[in-house]
């Protein structure tokens, strides 16, 4: 593992203040005095005690000072930094962040814990509002999951009033998740209710914590981050489902599952099913250690085994001296992509478009009597397809753009495709519900085999980008054109890109030598030169013909739809008139059908072995490596718009066509969804 001097000491003086607190005394004492020895080898705790470990630890200025240097040394690779400062409408509203101001004032305040520096320093990045771009530590972040058994759902009645409800499923999921735990939950209801768990699933809920459970969905909006849509930020409180790998997948939603510890019950007004009756009911968040935590005794071992920089954490030089440098250790940010990246893929290869979230990806079951059934030949994990009772509609479920690799998803898009087109489907439903991205190539395979060859597919289905020309961007550049990479390892590396033309760059072409200056924001900027393609010719041969028409396609989700997803959902609406349908949001506010579109997604270490492998890691425009067990996330590129071809798609609108109302019979049914759209849509 990597630590300085420095970590290492502070270590070792919180092992020596341990020892010396609980010197003769006995076990039970020493989990008395140190927090983190009383939540060691438990499988679910109260919040207070996770927090009362977290926030045991001072704030190490050498620590601090090493988080703040990298983050904002990786900066000057995000594209969109300048851009953040005000964001363009519809979203000035929504992203204001000037996050180098932010980090010179967390640089300069004090703190009275870790945690307090950690939930500031994350909160600061999540208000960019991008969920390419966010900073996670995993000696903080989901190393404990904090639950409560009542996901929530917003529900439409007859009337067209809307109203936000424990979901109806609640029980069901609450008793197949969180067995080992549901009998606290039920003993901790209060008078008649003890016991009576079930009985809260579908009850209407008047207030949250004494307030409308609108301040709730909204106060979670300010801080949840991950898009620009406020519309989007407000459905990720709610529950919802995805497709993934594994299977069919229940969402929780941010009101029932939390990266951290900081909330220990909430108080909710209630109306039961079939009740008159107004009930307030305070049900105890709980605490439970997550997957990636790895065992500890006692605050040092804590530290050390969970707080401090791990393989993969930090960049290597590839060229080095070690043989095995080429391949490079499994990135810890794969942990919190929001698209399953199998740990085998190098993202320099298979180029990558994916949200990043401190909440990694659950495998918490959609119940049987919610799960679609019979899946049609040629689904394959994320990818399910299926044929509606009409024999008409065809459904694609995508959970992702990604799975176990590009060539195996292609095919199986493909496959599934023609076998409903075969089995008569005329017209298709795209539910995209939390897709996160995934390949690059994969949105535009699937754009392009959708719709056939035509102008807005060859010899390019996607959209143009570019990168941002810094001035360590442009030294890695010069020295990869010097020779240091001759056979095409680094992502920087010349041969990976082509001009806007779609002609390759020349193996030897400085293409950061000569940056587009803009000022943004007031403040200059500088960015590369137009990018083109860089999918096409595919691999396999597409069809010679359009799989359906495009204007007989509908896009569904919940809005939570971004990076890969969004390229190609955007494309499809904006170039082939596809409708886009977002079920489940609040009256009144504008759906966006996707965000967080970038051009692709990156990271600190991967970043950090371009800079390395250059031999530029000594130049003081560097960033250091991580001395914390720590992720940070960037776009790397940004595709330019389609309504407007000279700026970012980024912050351009995407509005829904649909808002699609929820209802207690179709909440969290895709196949109940799916009819509804194939009714009202299409």
């Amino acid at each position: 593992m990597v630590a300085s001097r420095n970590f290492l000491a502070a270590l070792s003086g919180v092992l020596a203040s341990v020892k010396a607190a609980t010197a003769g005394v006995s076990t039970l004492d020493v989990r008395a005095v140190d927090p983190c020895a009383a939540i060691s080898n438990q499988t679910w705790v109260a919040p207070k005690d996770v927090r009362a470990c977290f926030t045991s630890f001072a704030v190490d200025p050498t620590i601090k000072a090493n988080i703040i240097d990298v983050v904002n040394k990786t900066l000057a690779f995000h594209t969109s930094v300048n851009y953040q400062k005000s964001a363009p409408e519809p979203f000035t509203a929504d992203v204001h962040e000037d996050v180098l101001a932010d980090l010179a004032r967390i640089s300069g305040q004090s703190y009275a814990n870790e945690l307090d520096l950690h939930v500031d320093l994350s909160r600061t990045l999540k208000r960019l509002d991008d969920g390419h771009c966010v900073y996670i530590n995993q000696c903080f972040d989901s190393l404990f999951l904090t639950f409560v058994p009542t996901p929530l759902v917003l529900l439409t009645d007859a009337f067209g009033r809307q109203s936000v409800h424990i979901a109806p499923e609640a029980f069901t999921v609450a008793t197949a998740e969180f067995k080992d735990e549901v009998q606290f939950w039920q003993d901790a209801l209060p008078g008649d209710l003890k016991g009576k768990l079930a009985s809260l699933s579908g009850a209407k809920v008047l207030a949250i914590n004494g307030q409308d459970p609108s301040v709730a969905v909204d106060a979670n909006a300010k801080i949840n981050g991950g898009f620009q849509g406020l519309g989007t930020r407000q459905n990720s409180f709610f529950a919802s489902y995805n497709t993934a790998s594994t299977g069919w997948n229940y969402i929780m939603g941010a009101f029932a599952q939390q990266s951290l510890p900081l909330t220990d019950s909430v108080t909710l007004t209630i109306q039961r099913v079939n009740s008159t009756r107004i009930e307030t009911v305070t049900i105890p968040y709980r605490s439970r250690i997550g997957t990636g935590a790895v065992p500890w005794t006692d605050s040092a071992s804590f530290r050390q085994n969970n707080c401090v920089a791990i393989p993969g954490t930090n960049g290597v030089d590839i060229f080095g001296p070690d043989p095995q440098r080429r391949s490079l250790p499994v990135n810890p940010a794969n942990k919190f992509r929001q698209a399953p990246i199998p740990d085998s893929v190098d993202p320099r290869k298979h180029l990558l478009n994916v949200m990043l979230d401190s909440m990694p990806q659950q495998d918490i079951v959609l119940p049987p009597g919610l799960t679609p059934q019979n899946p049609l030949p040629g689904s394959s994990g994320v990818a399910q397809f299926f044929m509606l009772d009409d024999k008409k509609t065809g459904v694609l479920s995508l959970g992702s753009f990604s799975s176990g690799g590009l060539d195996s998803l292609n095919a199986a898009l493909l496959t599934g495709l023609q076998n409903l087109k075969s089995q008569g489907a005329t017209q298709l439903i795209v539910d995209i519900s939390n897709n996160g991205g995934g390949f690059i190539c994969a949105a535009h395979w699937l754009h392009r085999i959708i719709v056939g060859p035509k102008s807005t597919t060859v010899p390019q289905a996607g959209l143009d980008t570019m990168a941002r020309a810094g001035p360590l961007a442009q030294l890695i550049v010069q020295k990869i054109t010097e020779g240091i990479d001759p056979n095409n390892f680094l992502l920087f590396n010349p041969l990976n890109w082509r001009f806007a033309n779609n002609t390759p760059f020349p193996a030897d072409f400085d293409w950061l030598a000569h940056p587009v200056e803009k000022v943004i924001n007031g403040r200059q900027d500088a960015f590369s030169i137009r990018l083109g393609n860089e999918c096409q010719p595919f691999d396999s041969e597409p069809p010679a013909e359009a799989l359906f028409d495009p204007k007989k396609v509908v896009i569904v989700g919940n809005g939570r739809c971004s990076s890969s997803c969004s390229l190609f959902s955007i494309t499809m609406a904006k170039e082939e008139g596809s409708k886009t349908v977002v079920y489940g949001g609040r009256k009144g506010v504008q759906q966006q059908y996707c965000g967080t579109v970038g051009g692709q997604s990156s990271d600190f270490s991967t970043m950090d072995t371009e800079v390395k492998s250059t031999q530029l890691k000594n130049n003081s425009l560097a960033p250091p490596d991580f001395l914390t067990n720590s992720v940070q996330g960037i776009t790397f590129r940004l595709g330019f718009g389609i309504d407007d071809p000279t700026q970012p798609e980024e912050w351009q609108n995407h509005p829904a066509d649909v808002n699609l109302p929820l209802t207690a019979d179709i909440v969290n049914n895709p196949v109940a969804i799916w009819k509804q759209v194939a009714k009202t849509v299409l």
